[in-house]
């Protein structure tokens, strides 16, 4: 998927996480950081069962969307649920859970030259 491509399915599911009322929802641009993805968004719900609503919510958003069957990872507990969809990968956690793995704080680092030695 290209990034224009990638801005619809990113619409997508920014607003299917907005109706199932996910919780501090932050969008990360990965694209120059790395190539799993163009996108990360990362999401909280206020408990095991809202955390597999929102999941839920957003697979069939993406499928009626017609951007394919995203892989998923983590439905089963709902502590962490992973969701790939292609170039948009989405992580809907637990509170503390997301607290705990602090992807934001990993992924949202200053982009480093390409030049920059360690």
């Amino acid at each position: 998927m290209s990034r224009n491509a990638a801005v619809p399915a990113l619409k997508t599911v920014l607003d299917s996480l907005e109706d199932s009322k996910a919780e501090n929802v932050v969008t990360i641009d990965i694209q120059r950081k790395s190539s799993l993805a163009d996108y990360m968004i990362v999401a909280s719900g206020r408990s095991n069962r809202h955390v597999s609503a929102v999941a839920d919510h957003l697979i069939k958003a993406l499928k009626e969307a017609g951007l394919g069957n995203a892989r998923v990872e983590g439905l089963a507990s709902a502590d962490w649920v992973l969701i790939d969809a292609g170039d948009i990968i989405v992580h809907v956690f637990r509170p503390e859970v997301r607290d705990f793995y602090n992807l934001e704080k990993m992924w949202q680092t200053p982009e480093m030259e390409d030049e920059t030695v360690h």
